[in-house]
């Protein structure tokens, strides 16, 4: 993903953030290759964007029906 322009929460006003694991793979916290570290070029502040996890299996009342607890 390219380099993008969002409000920096420590130097104030939109700036440009990019990420520090450019190449596809390279990060170290996300084997997919979607990495959600974000860096401010101008401060240096981090932001970590949210990474949805994979759906889980949707369980409906009609699966669970007659189970008494």
């Amino acid at each position: 993903m390219g380099p993008m322009f969002r409000p920096c929460q420590d130097c104030g006003g939109e700036q440009l953030f990019e990420q520090p694991h450019e190449a596809p793979g390279s990060c170290p916290d996300s084997p997919d290759g979607l990495c959600p570290e974000w860096l401010c070029t101008g401060c240096g502040a981090a932001v970590i964007t949210m990474v949805a996890p994979p759906l889980a299996e949707v369980v409906t009342m009609r699966d669970v029906a007659g189970r008494v607890a």
